[in-house]
């Protein structure tokens, strides 16, 4: 697969499947519990922004979860870690199917995450940024008790003025760098990650989270990016300025993230590694896949508490992972 243009900046298809599911259901589809299926991979940056959302917030069983493999080619994610290669609820081998469904002549990005609708099997919403902020709002029936105000009012205006900025220069700047066309491209994409990189690390020296003392969704979105630096970004995307790990302030505030129930927990770095490594056979063309990082400083000691905040505020934080959903042994240095 291709995803370099010669000469050009990395540019993302942002024409997303942009139908909401709401409680009152105004685009035809409410948040009714078990009616759809949230199709992710634990490769994805993005994908892993939901499956987080979805456990700190208790929507395991109202919005059950598919786990396509770690690698895809050009027609879609597949299901091959599934008995005969389908999921067992959708019945199909590739997530392109649900998107046909949807329309048959469906030309866009066939992306994770997908909400389904079991029923149809049509794709409702691939529309990553809405499909998160709607886990807390629109779905807020349905969470455990004790889930954590990810998107509280008070705070929502800092919580889009970090995101749109974190994504602009970190969460995609990551990917304009790894696909720059020109050396110009890549520079100016390597620069702003960078820059944006140093304020977030002034940002946290004297604050435990990204927007207020307790976990919000700025912090999700800013944690799929940093655990996924050492392993793939600093090498195989050239963000190698310096790596996590030599960031103090932002490797610590990841430490911290990764060892709170929900974040940590659904990181698989096999998956992400075996993603990148094989699917960019642009920039790795003879696809080996690196054996490390060494994973064991994700469980270091991070000492951010001395900062003050609760994670989960006023709650609690989620139970421990169902059986069913917990990342294999090995791929993870929590427990390994």
């Amino acid at each position: 697969m291709s995803y370099v243009s010669p000469g050009k900046e990395y540019s993302r298809d942002s024409r997303y499947v942009t139908t909401r599911i709401t409680a009152e259901g105004r685009d035809g589809y409410p948040a009714e519990p078990g009616r759809y299926r949230l199709v992710v991979s634990r490769a994805c940056p993005w994908a892993s922004r939901a499956v987080i959302v979805r456990r700190l917030l208790g929507l395991e069983q109202a919005l059950p979860m598919a786990v396509a493999g770690p690698v895809h080619d050009e027609h879609s994610w597949t299901f091959g870690l599934d008995p005969g290669g389908r999921d067992p609820v959708l019945g199909i081998e590739r997530l392109e199917e649900a998107y046909l469904a949807l329309d048959p002549g469906y030309d866009r990005g066939i992306t994770v995450p997908a909400i389904v609708d079991v029923t149809s099997g049509k794709v409702v919403t691939n529309d990553f940024p809405q499909l998160t902020l709607d886990l807390s709002l629109e779905w807020a029936p349905h969470h455990r008790a004790g889930a954590p105000a990810l998107y509280p009012p008070a705070l929502r205006p800092q919580i889009d003025a970090v995101n749109e900025v974190v994504y602009r220069d970190v969460n995609n700047g990551v990917y304009r760098a790894g696909f720059a066309g020109s050396q110009e491209a890549y520079t100016d994409a390597y620069e702003r990650l960078f820059a944006r990189l140093d304020w977030l690390s002034a940002r946290l020296a004297g604050s435990r989270y990204l927007v207020g003392d307790t976990v919000t969704e700025a912090d999700v979105r800013l944690f799929t990016t940093l655990v996924r630096f050492d392993a793939v970004y600093h090498g195989h995307f050239k963000c190698n300025r310096h790596k996590l790990s030599e960031m103090p302030v932002l490797w610590a505030y990841a430490r911290d993230l990764f060892q709170t129930p929900g974040f940590g927990d659904t990181v698989d770095f096999d998956h992400i590694r075996r993603h990148y490594y094989l699917v960019h056979s642009d920039i790795n063309p003879t696809g080996i896949v690196p054996e490390g990082p060494d994973l064991s400083g994700w469980t270091a000691p991070h000492g951010r508490t001395a900062l003050g905040g609760r994670p989960f505020g006023d709650g609690s934080p989620p139970g421990p992972v169902a059986p069913e959903e917990a990342v294999p042994a090995g791929h993870t240095p929590l427990g390994a």
